[in-house]
């Protein structure tokens, strides 16, 4: 029994006690305070870090599950937060017909943060499997489309995981312009011999219509018409500009505007003029180019280069080469996601992978799972690192960059979960001592985590 007191024990209230106690009982003229103290602990809780509102977007299956425990280990006994909360799970999007993703979107827009767990877009299975009323689209797609902005995707570098393209010591970061072309085609099998036509019918009499004859068929085939905006198109401009100066990392632009002069003729003029009219200058300052070039090319350059500029692709060019450099660098479970919209005020972070139905399976069943939490853990660290730049909360952004840097040298320390182990060993080399089950390894960065910032 030690005895205090209480002024002294104010002044000690940091003091870390590093043999176990079980019980110090504490007395002045007035009262008694008794405080128990387990193992090696602080004898006050660690002062909580402030930090400004937060969208926290709910989603499904086993990165659900990840996602409370990230909060409940990773986020909330550190940070007094405000967190205005967005069930996006399939269930809740089917009760309330989607309206729940439209608020949801609609919140980041008002807070400027949305930090999202990885939700299911159903497919035929997935509306039987749940019952739903329709299949419901895309909650990614509804958020970016009343958002606006660009999807940049970033990996996560650890020197112990292989890259399948040794070179790439720096990040190559795709930026997706997430907007029509494919995703909103139109596309219909023709059944017959017959003549294609696309025709713009303008509103008003200032401009005429348009007609263009696309294929004369011969017999059956399949048709395509798709679309883009000059608006969307400025703002991708806009994002990916401001992103690269942010990052200090040259921008390229890749189209095929050989092929298509006015349909990627477009993107490449618009990148152009608002390049020499409103961030040349900037990016001189910084050492920094924009540069266009033809898709083809700038995959070869990609390939052979050391990384370390900002990649702006058309939408279907983005989906493509951000899941094919994300596994050049080792694995889709190391890819960040952050949608940044063109006032560079409002931005949405998620993991860049799906809900892990699989392993939902196997914990569902109470097998163990061996599922890799890190792009949901940086999904918080990107959406808190911007919190901090819009609040100049310099200790919030440390803690988001100490959490992201545990999370990279525990996992260079030997600390992983199976997939991870897989990319070093070999799919039939790995053993059961080379990697921690999900649960484990969530710990374990907790432990970390606690002893970088001395709790």
């Amino acid at each position: 029994m030690f005895m205090f007191s209480l002024p002294l024990l104010l002044r000690w209230s940091a003091t870390r006690f590093d043999v176990p106690i079980s019980r110090s009982v504490l007395r002045n003229r007035w009262k008694r305070i008794v405080v128990i103290v387990v193992g090696s602990r602080n004898i006050f809780t660690m002062k909580k870090i402030k930090a400004g509102p937060v969208v926290d977007v709910l989603g499904d299956e086993m990165t659900r599950i990840i996602w409370d425990v990230i909060k409940e280990k990773l986020i909330l006994p550190f940070l007094d937060i405000e967190l205005h909360v967005y069930d996006l799970g399939i269930e809740n999007r089917d009760k309330t017909n989607d309206q729940v993703t439209i608020d949801c979107a609609e919140a980041i827009k008002k807070y400027n943060v949305g930090i999202k767990c990885a939700t299911i877009t159903p497919d035929e299975k997935r509306v039987e499997e749940f019952n739903l009323k329709q299949m419901w689209k895309s909650p990614n797609g509804t958020i970016r489309n009343i958002l606006g902005g660009t999807v940049f995707r970033e990996a996560i570098i650890c020197k112990n995981i292989p890259r399948l393209v040794p070179g790439w010591l720096k990040p190559i970061i795709i930026g997706r312009h997430a907007h029509a072309d494919q995703y909103k085609a139109t596309d219909f099998l023709v059944p017959a011999k017959g003549k294609l036509v696309l025709s713009f019918i303008p509103e008003g009499s200032g401009e005429e219509r348009i007609e263009k004859v696309v294929h004369e068929f011969k017999g059956p085939g399949v048709a395509l018409g798709m679309y883009n905006t000059d608006e969307s198109i400025r703002d991708f401009a806009h994002s990916s500009f401001k992103f690269a100066l942010d990052r200090g990392y040259p921008l390229y632009l890749s189209t095929k505007n050989t092929i298509l002069k006015k349909y990627d003729g477009r993107f490449k003029d618009i990148f152009q003029e608002i390049y020499e009219k409103e961030y040349r200058a900037l990016f001189e300052a910084n050492n920094i180019w924009y540069e266009h070039r033809l898709i083809d090319d700038m995959v070869a350059y990609s390939m052979k280069s050391e990384g370390g500029f900002v990649w702006a692709c058309k939408n279907y060019d983005g989906d493509v080469q951000s899941d094919s450099v994300a596994q050049g660098y080792g694995s889709l479970g190391l890819m960040t996601s952050v949608l940044i919209c063109p006032d560079g005020k409002t931005v949405e972070a998620e993991a860049a992978h799906g809900t892990v139905t699989r392993h939902y399976r196997f914990y569902q069943k109470g097998q163990e799972t061996s599922t890799n939490p890190i792009a949901s853990i940086f999904a918080w660290t990107r959406g808190l690192l911007h919190r901090a730049k819009l609040d100049n909360n310099k200790e919030l952004q440390n803690f988001a960059e100490t959490l992201e840097a545990v999370c990279i040298e525990t996992i260079e320390s030997g600390f992983m979960t199976k997939d991870l182990a897989i990319c070093i060993k070999g799919m039939t080399n790995v053993n059961r001592s080379d990697y921690l089950e999900t649960f484990e390894f969530l710990n374990k960065l907790a432990e970390n985590l606690k002893a970088k910032l001395g709790a």
